[in-house]
């Protein structure tokens, strides 16, 4: 039986045991959603791949502490997200957008749409610019909660903060979230 018919537990176990072909295929199952992941928070994808394989390195050196074979998918997401944060806060530059920049990218091109799906990448494209204009805190919470998915308690424990502080970021950050987003709103009225 080759190591790409095997499920995931059979494949971390032969992982534990020093099984390379089984590295791989656990790398090539992963990696784009790793990249992915480590991408939305680093906004940069030579560094979001380096964390990205990192990553992989210390999941598979540290594969015998997990507990639980079945939860390995949400194990390596959490490693990616820890090592993508501590990387940004070391080398984060403070790069400040005004609304007036967003506005100006949503304007040249508001007329370049020619089907609805162009519309939904035009209005996504919108929420992405306002999304990375907020706060680092904000933006970083806001995208593990809503677009990767995690609740409070979690989110609270990746970003070091209480769980109050984690929903009070997160209301913060989507009322900020839709006062950038009203000026776009109002323009294409």
């Amino acid at each position: 039986m080759t190591t790409n018919q095997l499920n995931t537990e059979q494949l971390i176990g032969l992982c534990i045991s020093g099984n390379q072909s089984a590295q791989l295929e656990i790398y090539n199952r992963y990696y784009e959603a790793m990249y992915n992941t480590s991408f939305r928070i680093v906004k940069n994808s030579y560094e979001a791949e380096d964390i990205m394989q990192d990553s992989f390195l210390l999941a598979f050196t540290k594969l015998k502490e997990l507990k639980d074979v079945k939860t390995f998918g949400l194990w390596l997401k959490r490693i990616v997200i820890n090592n993508s944060i501590c990387h940004y806060k070391k080398t984060r530059k403070i790069q400040k957008v005004s609304i007036d920049d967003v506005l100006y990218k949503v304007e040249d091109h508001s007329n370049d749409f020619n089907s609805d799906q162009e519309l939904t990448n035009l209005k996504a494209r919108k929420i992405l610019n306002a999304l990375n204009t907020l706060k680092d805190n904000y933006r970083i919470a806001l995208t593990l909660n809503l677009v990767e998915g995690y609740d409070y308690n979690e989110i609270s424990e990746i970003m070091n903060i209480t769980n109050v502080n984690c929903r009070t970021t997160i209301s913060r950050a989507k009322e900020k979230l839709r006062q950038n987003l009203q000026p776009v709103i109002n323009f294409k009225q």
